[in-house]
């Protein structure tokens, strides 16, 4: 048993006050205040090609405080809740989110424990289908997105074609081989329309992942229903489409796709029978308030996603959130901590971000409910961490892969 003592020293970050708000105790913390850098984004840099325009800096929202009415009420009902919910209010999400970080690290590691067993992690692996390190040539204009066309002079990538399906299976082998139970697929791309002979390639990289006795996911934008029938047919485990943020705060992100796009994407997915893998990305300049917005729209989805990434912004030169400082990690933990206890039975990844993560940092994410992480040679566009690293990092806290389409009952209590 590691002795959390020295744990809690060395992760030691500036403790929540309670306030006063009209008489509703809220908390804050000195990180989640924007800092002056963050609020002085530098313009961007406007380019003579591509011929659209290029959104100006994504500003910092001005963190209001969240109001939390019967917190230990709320969070009280929720751990001791037996199975999902889909009705959740923001209110209610608004109460645990808010709820002093220790306890609410606490009370998800018992509803984590009472739904997951919790020495188990999912490793999964994310291949770009678009080469490595060159990619881009989608049309949105995602503000995080080094794929994105409209940002390649800044980013210096490059559209490429899609890989061969051999050097897909070749890279799912070798992941297979590390470790990793599920391997995922993405491509930049707004969405599948006209690209009926990619879609082939990709549903014959489907079946060889299931193949090689591993779950399958793809993030390939937009889709619609019948799209959604021929990777069902073809195999799929899980479709990825993220909402990103909250409804409020989404069009500050992105203007070329609406989020009702979004969620009819997710819709599609869900009734094709396909797992459905959504969650957001922290760090956009978002407040408290529009956290729990994400979390409220993806817990009273009509169904629970599968799975929840919990992503944290790695900011790319180039791109309109090159310059944004990095979210603080109470904010990363608080996230993982209210997904766990108000989405149960989902499997709560911790996704892009986690390579500037301490082993230490890791460790009370899994302990707040984290039971997912990506492993391997790279994340799209970003760093990863490796599989060695992480098998490293298992042994230590007496962690183990979970095994693919299983996951093992929590563990029973004499």
């Amino acid at each position: 048993m590691i002795p959390a003592r020295p744990v809690l020293r060395r992760l030691a970050q500036p403790l929540a006050r309670p306030a006063r708000c009209n008489g509703i105790r809220s908390f804050t913390t000195a990180s989640t205040r924007p800092s002056a850098a963050a609020a002085a984004v530098q313009p961007q840099q406007q380019f003579d090609q591509p011929p659209f325009p290029i959104p100006g800096p994504v500003p910092v929202r001005q963190e209001p405080p969240i109001q939390a009415i019967n917190t230990k009420n709320t969070l009280r009902d929720a751990v001791a809740a037996t199975q999902p919910r889909n009705d959740w209010t923001r209110d209610e999400i608004a109460a645990i989110y808010g709820h002093p970080l220790m306890d609410l690290v606490h009370q998800a590691s018992l509803v984590h424990r009472r739904f997951h067993n919790p020495a188990e992690v999912q490793l999964c692996t994310l291949m770009n289908i678009k080469p490595y390190f060159k990619t881009g040539g989608c049309t949105e204009d995602c503000s995080y997105c080094a794929q994105a066309t409209r940002y390649q002079k800044g980013t210096g990538l490059q559209a490429k074609k899609v890989e061969s399906v051999e050097s897909v299976l070749e890279a799912a082998r070798t992941a297979k081989a590390n470790g990793s139970t599920r391997f995922c697929m993405g491509a930049a791309w707004r969405d599948m329309r006209g690209r009926k002979n990619s879609l082939r390639n990709i549903a014959e990289m489907i079946k060889g992942v299931r193949a090689l006795g591993m779950e399958a996911c793809v993030t390939l934008g937009m889709i619609d229903s019948e799209q959604a029938k021929e990777l069902k047919a073809a195999g799929l485990t899980a479709y990825n489409h993220n909402v990103d943020t909250s409804r409020e705060f989404y069009p500050s992100i992105i203007s070329t796709r609406t989020y009702d796009e979004r969620l009819q994407t997710l819709s599609h997915v869900r009734d094709a029978g396909i797992n459905v893998c959504s969650g957001g990305i922290l760090g956009l300049g978002e407040t408290s308030t529009d956290r729990v917005g994400l979390l409220h729209t993806v817990s009273t989805l009509p169904k629970h996603p599968e799975s929840f990434p919990v992503n944290a912004l790695v900011p790319i030169k180039g791109t309109p959130l090159g310059d944004r400082e990095p979210i603080d990690f109470t904010s990363m933990l608080r996230t993982i901590a209210t997904a766990r206890i108000i989405m149960p039975a989902t499997i709560v990844r911790i996704a892009a971000g986690r390579k500037t993560m301490s082993e230490e940092k890791q460790a009370l994410c899994f302990m707040a409910g984290a039971n997912a992480i990506f492993t391997g040679e790279k994340m799209l566009t970003t760093e990863c961490n490796g599989w060695d690293e992480d098998q490293v990092m298992f042994d230590r806290w007496g962690l183990e892969p979970m095994k693919s389409f299983d996951k093992s009952p929590p563990p029973t209590i004499s």
